[in-house]
């Protein structure tokens, strides 16, 4: 059996977890986050890539490695929290439906609670699952979930 890793990719301002309006997104840290992960992946028999960036062409460039690992049948799914960029990038969008990768839409507040713009995501066309509202614990579920695909 081929070992299957989980990409799960942080878009801007997530490097900001636990100071950023703590009211919406809570008191834990990326760091607290890609702990919650790696235990996730690890009840799975996974493997983890973690990464986070504020830059919209690296997010890109790792959805196209993610791509080529499911080319390769190693790639168990994406887990994607793209912060603002769910609501603004095509690039996004383009990535994952060229790639092909297996897609979960994240986001750790519930987006359709907030305001309007962000009730409209891009990513939610190509993604097999979204997730919203249950704050961190949102990438374990996701996690979760991709382990059953």
């Amino acid at each position: 059996m081929t070992h299957k890793t989980v990409f799960v990719l942080n878009g801007p301002n997530l490097n900001l977890l636990g100071t950023r309006e703590p009211q919406i997104y809570g008191a834990h840290t990326l760091a607290d986050v890609e702990a919650l992960c790696h235990q996730a992946c690890e009840r799975h028999g996974l493997g983890l890539v973690f990464r986070q960036s504020n830059h919209e062409g690296e997010l890109v460039d790792w959805i196209h490695e993610a791509g080529r690992l499911h080319g390769q049948g190693a790639l168990a799914g994406l887990v994607l929290n793209a912060g603002a960029y769910t609501h603004t990038s095509v690039a996004l969008l383009d990535a994952v439906k060229g790639t092909g990768v297996p897609l979960v839409e994240l986001h750790i507040s519930n987006v359709h609670a907030r305001e309007s713009f962000r009730h409209h995501s891009y990513l939610s066309a190509a993604a097999r699952a979204v997730l919203c509202g249950f704050g961190v614990q949102g990438y374990a579920l996701a996690i979760d979930g991709v382990a059953q695909w």
